[in-house]
C-alpha cells in the first residue's frame, strides 16, 4: 500500500542494545509530551501488555485532543528496531488518514546510535492526499520535539 512517507533521525550517545530496550520501554506520554501543530500530545496508553514487544500485540494511545489510535506491533528485531501500524483512528486525524505505518530504526553510529523514526500516512481519499503532504511537514516538527525528548530519556538510562 503506497502512502506519504516522512522520516527523521537523531544520534544519541547510547549503545544500540540499550537504545532499543529503553525505546521499547519508553512511556509515550513522556516522549510525546507536547503538541506540535496538528499533532496532539499523548496523554495515556491503555490496554498495553506487560511484556510489550511481541509482534501482534496492541495498545491504545490516548491523545490530548480526545482522539485515540490503536497501535499494533508488526515487526520487532532487537536491537535494530521495530515497526507498527496505527489504525482505529478517532479524533481529527480520522478525516485524513485511515492508517499510519511507523518504524523506529536503531543503527550503530560512531560511539553511539542513530535513532530513526518514520511514518507513512495512508490517506482516505484524494482531497486528503493533498493534506498528507502538509501533515508530513508538520510531522517533522513533531518528530524533532519527540527525538529531543527521547535523547534525554535514552541517555539518562
Amino acid at each position: 500500500m503506497s502512502g506519504h512517507r516522512v522520516e527523521a533521525s537523531r544520534v544519541v550517545s547510547v549503545e544500540p542494545e540499550a537504545a532499543f530496550d529503553r525505546l521499547m520501554d519508553a512511556r509515550l506520554p513522556d516522549v510525546f509530551a507536547r503538541r506540535y501543530a496538528a499533532f496532539p500530545a499523548v496523554t495515556d496508553v491503555t490496554d498495553q501488555p506487560e511484556d510489550w514487544g511481541v509482534v501482534g500485540q496492541t495498545r491504545t494511545i490516548v491523545l490530548a485532543d480526545g482522539g485515540r489510535l490503536r497501535e499494533t506491533l508488526t515487526d520487532v528485531e532487537r536491537p535494530n528496531g521495530f515497526a507498527y501500524r496505527l489504525d482505529g483512528i478517532e479524533g481529527p486525524l480520522r478525516h485524513f488518514v485511515h492508517s499510519i505505518d511507523g518504524a523506529w530504526t536503531i543503527t550503530p553510529h560512531g560511539g553511539g546510535t542513530s535513532i530513526g523514526w518514520a511514518w507513512t500516512f495512508h490517506s482516505k481519499a484524494s482531497p486528503a492526499r493533498l493534506t498528507t503532504s502538509v501533515m508530513g511537514r508538520m510531522w517533522m516538527g513533531y518528530a524533532d520535539r519527540a527525538l529531543t525528548r527521547l535523547d534525554d530519556i535514552l541517555t539518562r538510562g
